[in-house]
């Protein structure tokens, strides 16, 4: 048995080494909002935080992705989230950019499609999780990932084709 002294420093170590790519996913997840995907990576924490004594150190990725994928659709349903009203968009400091040519266009394409299918093609093709981690991510089958990236790929390159065709 572990000190909770010892759990905490496992625990703050691990979020150093992991809160970039958590805000990242949340960010993709939430159609590029770094506010709420701060706040749902808090939210994602701190589940993590209160379950981490029972987590085998080899399920944590999965189990941490899941809590992401669930606080963002947590945020998606939210009633004050409905009621708010956003005038202004000026940050506390500069956001780190993604990796992303192009990061606007990937978020409104991302925007279009529904929630767990925006969450299946962003674990599948962005993070780059194979079929079954997915599934556990998002918490059902393997067969309902598959359809869901499959239709989700295919909404975005219909979506894509006439964005493009709108900007020529």
């Amino acid at each position: 048995m572990r000190s909770t002294s010892e759990q905490d420093r496992e625990f703050s170590e691990y979020v150093r080494r992991r809160r970039t790519e958590l805000v990242r996913l949340a960010t993709l997840l939430l159609s590029g909002d770094p506010n709420r995907a701060e706040d749902a990576v808090q939210v994602a924490l701190t589940r993590l935080y209160v379950a981490w004594p029972r987590i085998r150190p080899i399920t944590r990725d999965a189990y941490i992705r899941r809590c992401v994928v669930n606080a963002t659709i947590d945020d998606r349903r939210s009633v004050f989230r409905r009621r708010e009203q956003t005038h202004a968009d000026v940050p506390d400091v500069a956001a780190a950019e993604l990796e992303v040519v192009d990061h606007a266009r990937l978020v409104t394409l991302l925007d279009a499609l529904p929630a767990r299918m925006r969450a299946a093609v962003v674990l599948r093709y962005v993070e780059g999780l194979d079929v079954a981690d997915t599934a556990k991510a998002l918490g059902c089958r393997e067969g309902t990932v598959r359809s869901q990236s499959a239709r989700g790929l295919e909404r975005l390159r219909a979506n894509l084709t006439r964005l493009e065709a709108a900007h020529v």
